[in-house]
């Protein structure tokens, strides 16, 4: 099995920590920003196995215009998250991870099926 591709990884743990960041955040104030992690975490948590590279790329962007839009006390960590996430899609690109999630195709045997051996046998 080939080792998970950094998109994964990224939406993996990203979509962890926002997602906590979310439920811990409700504790302190009812900010859109909570609601927007846990969205985007839950969000990560379910895309982690099926389309990490998509969730890379739009999670890097949404989390770095953010980042420039609003660069107060909570900039830093937007800007470490979306530019985590644009570097994981750009490492993702190439790799054979995210390409092939399932198994390798099975090679055919050029041998005749046995009949048809017991056929050419007899003529």
């Amino acid at each position: 099995m080939a080792p998970p591709s950094p998109a994964r990884l990224f939406a993996t743990l990203a979509g962890l920590v926002l997602f906590a960041a979310g439920i811990v955040g409700f504790f302190f104030d009812l900010s859109w920003l909570n609601y927007l992690y846990l969205a985007s975490g839950a969000v990560g948590l379910l895309l982690a196995a099926s389309a990490p590279l998509p969730y890379a790329f739009i999670a890097g962007a949404v989390y770095t215009v953010l980042a420039i839009a609003d660069f107060s006390d909570r900039g830093w960590p937007h800007l470490i998250v979306g530019l985590l996430g644009l570097a994981a899609f750009a490492a993702s690109r190439g790799s054979r991870s995210t390409k092939t999630a399932g198994k390798e195709p099975r090679k055919r045997s050029s041998r005749l099926k046995p009949r048809a051996q017991a056929a050419a046998k007899r003529s």
